[in-house]
C-alpha cells in the first residue's frame, strides 16, 4: 500500500514514511492510493475477533511495512482492558430501540482521542526504535487532543511533545489535564489567540521543510494519516455490536470541528461498511454544516470563533476536510490544489459547482448545527429520560442525530467525552457535579507546567529549536 498527497504531489511513499511526516512537502494530506474493499465473507469473519484483534486486520490493510507479527503485538498493547477499563473497549449504550451512544471515552484522559493517540505512541517509539532516530511531536489542541496526545507520548523513548492550545479557551479540567504533566519530554505552550491560530502555526512550521526536516518535526493532529485509520476500526466495531447481519445498515452521528473524527467514518464507508447516513453536527461554529447545506466552505477569522460550551468543536478551519474534498473530486489533486492551496489560503472561501455539490449525496453526508440552549436541553432531557449523563460535544451529536436519523435505521451517536470534563455547563443543566474518577480528583489543583506565547511561527519555532537543543 502506497500513499499519495491530496494535492498531487506524485511521489508515492510507505505508511512509516508518513507516520513520522505529517502534512506531504506540497502542503496536502495523505491518503492511500485506493480504499480497500471489504466483503461479506471478510465481514463476517471480523463480527467475532475483540477489538484489538479487529483493529489488526483493518490496520493490516493499509500497512504492509511493519512485519504482521509487530503490527498485532502493537495493537494487543495498545487495545486493553487496563488501558480502556471495557473488554468492548468501545461498548454500546443504548438509550431506546434504534438509538445508542458509542462509547469512545473509556481512555486515559475520558476523550475519544485516546483510541487513536494511544496506538500511535507505541507506532511512534516502535519505528523510532527501529530507526535509531528521534522525533519533536508539534501539534494543536482545542481540548482533547493535546491530553490524549501528551498522555500517550509520555515516557516514550525518542518522543519529544510541543502542544500548543488557545491560551484560557478550554475548561479547567481540559487544562489541568494537559498543564500539570512534569514529564521532560512534554512542553505545553498557549498561544494568545484561538484554535485556528495555533493549527496555522503547526501548517507553518510543517511547510517550512528545511526547518522540518533539521528538527525532526512530526505531527499527532488528525492530519497524521495513522491516527485517521486507528480511528476507522470504531465504526466496524459499533456497526457489529449493533446489527445481526450484514444485510442491515446502521448511521453515525459524530460531533465534528476539524472533520477527523467523521472522516474515519467516510473511510470506512468507502471500504464497504454499509454506513446509511454519517450525520455530521457542529456547534455554533458552523463552517462544516454551511458547506454540507450549501456547497460553500468559509473559513472564520479569530473574532468570529464563537467560544461556546462545547470548546473542542470551536474551531473555523477543518484541517481534515482536505481529504474527503479529495475524494468528491474524483481524486483530483491540481483541483484539490485551486481549492485549498489558493482560494481557502488567499480568500478563505470556495464554492463547489453545482455539478460538485451534486455528488455529497452519494457520499451519505447530511449535516445540522447545535446551540449552547440545545445543549442543556439535551444533557437535562438524556439523564431524567435515560439516567445517563453526557457531555457537551455528545449532547452537540445527539441533538442533530434526532433531527437527521431516519426511521428503521439504528443510529449510533459517537461518544467523544466524559462529562466531568466540562462540569460547569453540566452544573448548568443538571444542578450537580458530574461524576469523576478516582484518579483525577483534585486535578485543577495540581502545579502546572506552561508556556504562554503570541501567535508567531517564528517564536514557537526558536522555543522548539532552544528545547530540541538543551
Amino acid at each position: 500500500m502506497k500513499y499519495i498527497s491530496t494535492r498531487g504531489d506524485a511521489q508515492r511513499r510507505s505508511f512509516s514514511e508518513i507516520l513520522l511526516e505529517g502534512l506531504a512537502p506540497d502542503g496536502g494530506l495523505y491518503l492511500p492510493e485506493q480504499y480497500p474493499k471489504v466483503d461479506d465473507a471478510t465481514m463476517n469473519r471480523w463480527r467475532t475477533l475483540s477489538y484489538a484483534d479487529l483493529a489488526f486486520e483493518i490496520l493490516s490493510l493499509y500497512i504492509d511495512d511493519i512485519p504482521a507479527d509487530d503490527l498485532r503485538a502493537l495493537v494487543r498493547k495498545t487495545y486493553t482492558h487496563e488501558v480502556f477499563g471495557t473488554e468492548a473497549i468501545v461498548p454500546l449504550k443504548p438509550l431506546e430501540p434504534g438509538l445508542a451512544l458509542e462509547a469512545l471515552s473509556n481512555g486515559p484522559t475520558l476523550a475519544f482521542k485516546d483510541m487513536a493517540m494511544q496506538l500511535l505512541g507505541n507506532l511512534f517509539e516502535y519505528e523510532l526504535a527501529r530507526r535509531g532516530e528521534t522525533l519533536n511531536i508539534l501539534g494543536a489542541t482545542s481540548g482533547d487532543t493535546g491530553s490524549a496526545a501528551e498522555y500517550a507520548m509520555r515516557g516514550k523513548q525518542g518522543v519529544r511533545v510541543f502542544m500548543l492550545s488557545p491560551h484560557g479557551r478550554m475548561s479547567p479540567f481540559q487544562q489541568a489535564q494537559m498543564f500539570s504533566l512534569q514529564d521532560e519530554n512534554i512542553h505545553n505552550i498557549a498561544i494568545e489567540g484561538v484554535f485556528d491560530d495555533c493549527q496555522d502555526i503547526v501548517k507553518a512550521v510543517s511547510n517550512d521543510l528545511p526547518y522540518k526536516r533539521a528538527h525532526r518535526i512530526g505531527t499527532v493532529n488528525s492530519i497524521n494519516w495513522a491516527r485517521l485509520l486507528a480511528q476507522v476500526v470504531y465504526y466496524f466495531a459499533g456497526y457489529f455490536q449493533a446489527t445481526q447481519g450484514n444485510a442491515e445498515r446502521v448511521s453515525f452521528a459524530v460531533p465534528s470541528g476539524n472533520f477527523g473524527n467523521i472522516c474515519a467514518g467516510h473511510v470506512a464507508r468507502m471500504m464497504g461498511l454499509p454506513i446509511e447516513r454519517l450525520i455530521l453536527a457542529t456547534n455554533e461554529n458552523d463552517v462544516l454544516d454551511e458547506f454540507f447545506r450549501t456547497g460553500t466552505y468559509r473559513v472564520r477569522k479569530g473574532h468570529e470563533t464563537h467560544e461556546t460550551s462545547s470548546p473542542s468543536m470551536d474551531i473555523s478551519k477543518a484541517s481534515n476536510f482536505e481529504r474527503f474534498v479529495f475524494d468528491l473530486m474524483g481524486r483530483d489533486g491540481q483541483r484539490v490544489r485551486h481549492l485549498f492551496g489558493e482560494q481557502v489560503e488567499q480568500a478563505g472561501v470556495f464554492s463547489l459547482t453545482p455539478e460538485e455539490f451534486g455528488r455529497i449525496a452519494g457520499f451519505g453526508f447530511v449535516s445540522g448545527k447545535s446551540t449552547h440552549a440545545d445543549r442543556l436541553r439535551t444533557i437535562r432531557d438524556t439523564w431524567e429520560r435515560y439516567g445517563v449523563m453526557i457531555d457537551t460535544h455528545t449532547a452537540d451529536g445527539l441533538k442533530v442525530a434526532r433531527e437527521c436519523a431516519l426511521a428503521g435505521t439504528t443510529t449510533l451517536v459517537l461518544e467523544t467525552a466524559l462529562p466531568v470534563k466540562f462540569a460547569d455547563t453540566i452544573r448548568e443543566a443538571l444542578g450537580r457535579e458530574p461524576e469523576r474518577p478516582a484518579a483525577l480528583q483534585g486535578i485543577e489543583d495540581l502545579p502546572k507546567r506552561f508556556s504562554v506565547m503570541p501567535a508567531d511561527p517564528q517564536g514557537v519555532k526558536a522555543y522548539i529549536s532552544a528545547h530540541v537543543s538543551a
